[in-house]
């Protein structure tokens, strides 16, 4: 298939999106075999009870030992993320907003469509091809009493990302508030393992999409406008096993500082969040079931946040109510001291 024929049919070009990050997985899910039938390290039944800050008690390790096909399904996890957030309550901090959120779909980004939407906003969300993930996010969000859109695509095609900006501001006539959150991940044991078509992959996916995206919607924010970037912990640490997607993270945190300046005159405000380790489908379709088990384990409240812990985050960036004299930061939510 022609790059212009998949841009004209973005079906296409999430099939074939899909069907790359497929065969990314498959060729490290060959390489992970030797590794995945070796014993678990001795003591980790000895490991501390995870921590617990609220009265609700969110799940720690041993996770299920599940490993998802790209690009993953929330619902096909085991063990659903929370996402509901259901004792925060909304107060019109985003009244009539307009927001658009790529990888809405699920994890992150379906827990800050649902407190979007609490707190008045319409929500459209920019997905691959994961409709059953989507169709449900579009639910809570209407329960909500607001409208959700959903547009399939890949934020890779610029082309595609102009398209979805204007049939958003088309539907709704303006555009407030961008979150930029869909991301590409697969673990690897060395850099040898990594191919230029894959590395390529993931900065494609969680840079030019971001680049993609804020490009499009710029013409149409107003001051008061929000842009929102999903960074990570492994940005500001780096990570052994996440070479590509650590690289594509720090510069996310670099974009985001750069352009919050390029667009303060223009009274737009640009920021990041980074998470540590979240209970989302990105993690199982990237480690292996044995490795999925434990993971969160080691951060110093020993078990990952739920989205709903780093969704009220995005609330905050968002509305000018909470943060109108916040721009350019990078908010660490990492689970550990410091």
């Amino acid at each position: 298939m022609s790059i212009s024929e998949s841009r004209e049919n973005p079906e296409n070009s999430t099939q074939v999106a899909s069907e790359r990050q497929k065969e990314i997985q498959r060729e490290q899910d060959s390489k992970d075999v030797k590794s995945a039938e070796q014993p678990q390290a001795k003591g980790a039944e000895k490991q501390k009870k995870a921590v617990q800050t609220s009265a609700i008690e969110r799940p720690s390790p041993p996770f299920p030992s599940q490993h998802l096909e790209k690009p993953s399904h929330e619902s096909e996890m085991e063990l659903k993320p929370q996402f509901m957030a259901e004792a925060y309550k909304g107060s019109e901090k985003l009244k009539d907003a307009v927001t658009i959120i790529t990888g809405g779909d699920s994890g992150i980004g379906r827990a800050v469509a649902v407190l979007f939407a609490r707190e008045g906003a319409d929500v459209a969300i920019i997905y691959l091809n994961e409709h059953d993930d989507a169709e449900k996010t579009r639910r809570y969000v209407e329960a909500e009493g607001r409208e959700c859109l959903l547009i399939p695509g890949d934020v890779k095609d610029s082309a595609f990302c102009k398209m979805a900006v204007q049939q958003v501001v088309d539907k709704f006539g303006k555009l407030d508030v961008l979150v930029n959150n869909a991301a590409f991940q697969e673990h690897a044991e060395s850099l040898l393992d990594l191919t230029e078509e894959r590395f390529d992959e993931t900065m494609k996916t969680n840079v030019y999409g971001y680049f993609h995206m804020a490009k499009a919607a710029i013409p149409f924010l107003r001051k008061g406008a929000s842009i929102i970037n999903t960074g990570s912990v492994t940005g500001l640490h780096g990570s052994k096993e996440l070479l590509d997607y650590s690289t594509t993270k720090g510069a996310i945190h670099a974009f985001t500082k750069s352009l919050a300046s390029n667009l303060l005159d223009q009274g737009i405000r640009v920021n990041a969040v980074a998470p540590g380790p979240v209970w989302t489908p990105l993690n199982p379709a990237d480690k292996s079931s044995q490795d999925i088990s434990q993971f969160g384990a080691d951060v110093d409240m020993r078990r990952p946040a739920q989205p709903e812990e780093i969704s009220p985050a995005y609330v905050y960036l968002a509305s000018s109510i909470c943060s109108s004299y916040v721009t350019g930061i990078v908010l660490p939510i990492t689970g550990s001291v410091g």
